[in-house]
């Protein structure tokens, strides 16, 4: 539990993300106290000051609790943490989660198909005329990553059109934690997002304003991806 000197221009931010990690990874524990601000700031080699904005912002993010005139203890972030916490979880040591990969994977494959169900019932004209356009720039775009994004513009006009803020707010934290891993799932992800066929499919239901049909292909389409990454995950374990 080693903590080492800050050498980068965002102070704050190294700090943040040495202190997170090492609560994330359960190197700190619930109910353990972290040394006081004075201690750390000898450690790390900055002021005082930059470990107080870092232990404010985990604060924050309820991975731990910053009593006043007392001491700071690590909390349970698994009861107590929000989604802000999700791209954290992804990305922190510099590698990539795959428990916390499969449980976003999981996660879209059961929110999508409401979200695209409630975009078929409330999107408008303009959206309606927006989706149909983007699939043609999807099938169009040769570059993997670039298609990829062009995949995630496409479901961002989906959530938008479902209108409801807790599904969009919802899906800027998972695409938080998607965006750092997207260079990593470009071929994992491919049989999703370079089968066209289920994007059109999943567009033209919600053009026609039929939510089960949008439900359906939105059902079809992410099954892809999910498919994708359990036999990338089983391969993996195969190597262990």
């Amino acid at each position: 539990m080693t903590l080492k000197p800050i050498f980068r221009q965002s102070i704050p931010d190294e700090i943040f993300a040495q202190l997170a990690g090492q609560v994330l990874s359960g190197d700190r524990t619930p109910g353990d106290t972290l040394p006081s601000e004075r201690t750390l700031s000898e450690a790390l080699g900055v002021s005082r000051a930059a470990v107080r904005e870092a232990l404010g912002r985990l604060d924050r993010a309820r991975l731990i609790q910053v009593r006043q005139g007392g001491s700071t203890v690590v909390r349970d972030f698994r009861a107590e943490a929000g989604l802000d916490v999700l791209p954290l979880l992804l990305v922190h040591g510099g590698d990539v989660d795959r428990a916390t990969l499969a449980s976003l994977v999981e996660a879209r494959a059961i929110i999508g198909p409401q979200v695209a169900a409630l975009a078929a019932a409330r999107a408008g004209d303009d959206a309606r005329t927006r989706l149909g356009a983007m699939v043609d720039e999807l099938e169009a775009e040769s570059e993997p990553v670039q298609r990829m994004w062009r995949a995630l513009g496409f479901w961002e006009l989906i959530v938008d059109s479902a209108e409801s803020i807790a599904f969009r707010l919802l899906f800027n934290t998972l695409n938080q934690a998607y965006v750092p891993a997207l260079d990593a799932l470009v071929n994992v992800m491919a049989a999703e997002v370079n089968d066209i066929e289920h994007y059109r499919a999943l567009a033209d239901a919600i053009v026609a304003g039929d939510a089960d049909a949008a439900r359906l292909a939105a059902a079809a389409m992410l099954e892809l991806g999910t498919a994708a990454f359990s036999a990338l995950a089983d391969q993996l374990e195969g190597r262990q």
